[in-house]
């Protein structure tokens, strides 16, 4: 089992990566001065590029939603991964082997190998399935999707392909490729005989099932001939890509409208899936001949950052019985989201694919929208179980009915739904709510706490919104000792200096090499939210400004979290240089600027104290003072004539 990456091995994998490869493989990147790329922040939609990469220090950070971070924290955020997973995602793809503590161990070089050439089959077969839906032979196959509304385009968007109907047409494809049959053995996409493998997959429809990060690891086919004595849908077994239980059906699809809707539908095929998409839906998924289960669940969360701020899971059933067996499942899974989950099920039975069919998109939007919470569907599914007309049956139902409105977790919505348990019932609404109580309480001394305010919701608060006054900065006042900063205001002539001189710093840290280290530390920053960046360059030292990435790396860990995001903004603005030569005029030139801002300072000060010195008894410690002012003139001379 892996343990924890080895810090030294995060390091290293962070310096070899180039942010802007990474990012360029989700968004279009262009020049925006020296050192500085723009593009459309794949975070929130926007019209004008505000999403900024400086490959210089390894960040990234978007001007207009805040968003920020490193190429691990890109990785993270854009592909729902933990922050182990990219790490390994990227480590892979420069091919580092890392190193794990206590003795843990992650993918070696071979497993990591051996993983890619799985993957590379995998992709090789579904462009092979893809090309092959247009053969005269898929026929039946288009006839098919043509018949439940799907046109070419529709197949395309969702790499719908067709197998052929002879037993090895992929196999041959796929030795072709160079691939070994101990290597096709392993993915899943061949069963073996008496005369060695042959294709799993014959005559069928296809569908690529993907991973989050969008790479194929296994298929879904459905049953089109009369003479396939298989089942009507048909998957890749399980292999070392393909964990049904840790698989959803148009993930990659939906994974960035459920992070940013806040919302997550969960439908029961391949053909749903399509159906809501196209409809209008794009949040939907669906399992993959399994229930939705714990596995599913852990991606479900990531996506919509459960953290009890909102968001909805939507489940979708046929309205047959085991469409309602199938919601009652789901509830039992209900208490680990934080999110509020919600059942819709369409009178007739229909699923998406048949309404859209039948009723057009808009039906399909409809459905979704008259979702009803899932607890009221597993209250009225309980009632259903029991005689109403009888007291004994009414009694029952109570039993029975009062632990699912306990576990509703919303306090303000529980008591609306023990009076409408009561309305239902035919019992007063005291009784129901004794009920209720009664079972909150057992819930409470024998089964697990009833959830709550997710642990971290107090920090959150205490640091206050990073948006308050504007990107990166907290405002506001916050509880306990932690610190409050105001945004700066762009028009006070020295807290713009001081905000030049950090964005030089952080930027171009070379230019603080030598005698400049000591005097820019020693320099005095009076605007708050720079002082402590300033402070935190300090506690950093000088022994990184070598390595640009780093040193960056370094100064946000040492700043108080309020201000990361400000120093990730001061990190990647574009300087107003257009040659490496003007960047390094510019950068002197600022320093310069706000070191002759210290001695003015230090000058005002002394000409203060001079002025208050009484000339007939303190003549001494006047001389000493001209002295001190003479000593800081010619220091501010001997800075422009450097400069």
């Amino acid at each position: 089992m892996a343990g924890l990456i080895k810090r030294d091995d995060i390091d290293e994998v962070r310096q070899r990566t180039d942010i802007k490869e990474v990012v360029d493989g989700y968004v279009t990147l262009k020049g925006a001065g020296l050192g500085t790329y723009k593009g459309l922040c794949p975070f929130h939609d926007e019209r004008s590029p505000s999403f900024t990469v400086r490959p210089q220090v390894g960040r990234y950070h978007c001007f207009g939603c805040g968003e920020d971070g490193d190429v691990i924290a890109f990785v993270q955020k854009q592909d729902h991964t933990s922050f182990h997973e990219a790490v390994e995602k990227l480590a892979a793809r420069i091919g580092y082997e890392l190193r794990y503590e206590d003795g843990g161990t992650g993918p070696n070089r071979e497993e990591v190998g051996k993983r890619q050439r799985l993957l590379d089959a995998h992709k090789i077969a579904d462009e092979f399935f893809r090309a092959q839906l247009l053969t005269p032979g898929a026929a039946e196959g288009r006839n098919f999707l043509f018949g439940r509304g799907f046109d070419r385009a529709a197949s395309e968007q969702f790499g719908v392909g067709y197998a052929p109907q002879g037993w090895d047409a992929l196999l041959k494809h796929l030795r072709g490729r160079g691939f070994t049959d101990q290597e096709l053995k392993l993915t899943g996409m061949f069963s073996e005989g008496n005369r060695g493998i042959y294709d799993r997959f014959r005559g069928r429809l296809i569908w690529p099932i993907r991973d989050i990060a969008g790479d194929t690891i296994g298929f879904g086919a459905r049953k089109l001939y009369e003479d396939d004595q298989g089942p009507k849908y048909l998957n890749t077994p399980e292999t070392t890509l393909y964990k049904k239980s840790q698989v959803l059906y148009g993930i990659d699809l939906a994974k960035r409208s459920i992070a940013k809707d806040r919302q997550l539908v969960v439908v029961e095929g391949y053909t749903d899936v399509m159906a809501c998409h196209l409809a209008g839906i794009p949040t939907a998924v669906a399992t993959c001949g399994t229930a939705f289960g714990t596995e599913h669940i852990k991606i479900a969360r990531r996506l919509l950052s459960d953290d009890g701020t909102g968001g909805e899971v939507i489940f979708t059933f046929d309205g047959d019985a085991a469409g309602q067996k199938a919601a009652l499942r789901a509830f039992e899974e209900d208490q680990r989201f934080t999110a509020q989950t919600y059942v819709a099920v369409e009178p007739t039975g229909a699923d998406p694919c048949d309404l859209r069919q039948s009723r057009g998109d808009a039906a399909v939007r409809d459905l979704i929208a008259t979702r009803r919470p899932l607890f009221e569907f597993a209250i009225k599914a309980t009632l259903r179980r029991h005689n109403l007309d009888t007291v004994e049956g009414r009694v029952a139902a109570l039993r029975e009915s009062a632990p699912v409105v306990a576990q509703i977790r919303d306090a303000a919505i529980r008591p609306e739904y023990a009076r409408e348990l009561a309305g239902w019932l035919g019992i007063s609404v005291e009784d129901v709510s004794r009920a209720v109580g009664v079972a909150m309480k057992r819930a409470a001394a024998g089964g697990p706490a009833a959830p709550g305010t997710p642990s971290g919701a107090g920090t959150a608060a205490q640091l206050g919104s990073a948006q308050a006054g504007g990107p990166g900065v907290a405002a506001g006042p916050t509880s306990g000792a932690v610190p409050s900063y105001q945004r700066p205001d762009p028009r006070d002539p020295v807290a713009s200096m001081e905000r030049q001189a950090l964005e030089v710093a952080l930027q171009e840290p070379a230019l603080l090499g030598g005698g400049i280290w000591e005097r820019f530390s020693g320099a005095r920053f009076i605007t708050p939210a720079f002082l402590a960046v300033h402070d935190a360059m300090r506690a950093s030292g000088p022994e990184l400004i070598g390595d640009p990435a780093r040193w960056v790396g370094q100064v946000m860990e040492e700043v108080p979290e309020p201000l990361r995001p400000l120093v990730s903004e001061l990190s990647v603005v574009p300087l107003p240089a257009s040659t490496a030569e003007g960047v390094q005029k510019y950068g002197r030139g600022i320093l310069t600027a706000l070191f002759e801002l210290q001695i003015t300072r230090v000058k005002a000060d002394k000409m203060s104290q001079l002025q208050r010195l009484d000339p007939g008894s303190e003549h001494d410690r006047i001389q000493q003072l001209q002295r001190e002012l003479m000593m800081l003139e010619m220091e501010r001379r001997a800075l422009r004539s450097d400069a």
